[in-house]
């Protein structure tokens, strides 16, 4: 039995220009990036960001090994982009909201130095919390351009749809891949 409203999102996101096959160079990557995308420079930084992290295919996840650890890519496209947000005023608003809520909870440590930490990592938590929002936001915005394809690959078999234990894999095509190459 079909049911076409399990197939209207993968519609939606079909790319409005495939750029596979044509000669790209990086004036016309940015300028693709801004007619399609909201934030063109975050986009662009995820852009070259996933360009980093692929293998030769152009395929980036479902994780990233760092180190002896393995990070699923949209967390490492958050830790990436961090150091973008550390002079952020929303930050800095979030540090205080956090400092008052555990003032108010009595679980700030009496320790300066354990304090700031705890604010930190919890600072930090927020942040990756919501920049898995804005990655997966930009990506949308990317595969639209035509310069990524996504899909998700976990606990069962590799599956167009997310949930269920599967995680992004992100695929950079080859023109937009040579062009950051030579960048």
């Amino acid at each position: 039995m079909f049911q076409p409203d399990l197939f209207a999102m993968e519609a939606s996101i079909t790319p409005v220009i495939s750029a596979d096959r044509e000669v790209l160079d990086m004036p016309a990557i940015l300028e693709r990036l801004t007619e399609v995308c909201q934030r063109p420079r975050y986009s662009f930084m995820v852009l070259n960001l996933i360009a980093q992290a692929s293998d030769r295919n152009g395929s980036a996840g479902p994780y990233i090994r760092e180190g002896d650890r393995r990070i699923p890519v949209r967390d490492w496209l958050c830790d990436a982009l961090m150091p973008v947000a550390q002079r952020d005023p929303r930050r800095l608003a979030i540090a205080d909201r956090v400092r008052r809520e555990l003032a108010e909870r009595n679980a700030m440590p009496a320790d300066a130095r354990e304090a700031e930490s705890l604010v930190e990592a919890q600072v930090a938590k927020r942040i990756r919390l919501s920049g898995r929002t804005n990655v997966s936001r930009a990506v949308s915005e990317l595969v639209r351009a035509g310069l990524v394809r996504r899909h998700y690959q976990g606990y069962r078999v590799d599956h167009p749809n997310r949930g269920a234990q599967r995680q992004a894999v992100y695929i950079v095509n080859e023109a937009a891949r040579r062009v950051l190459r030579r960048a």
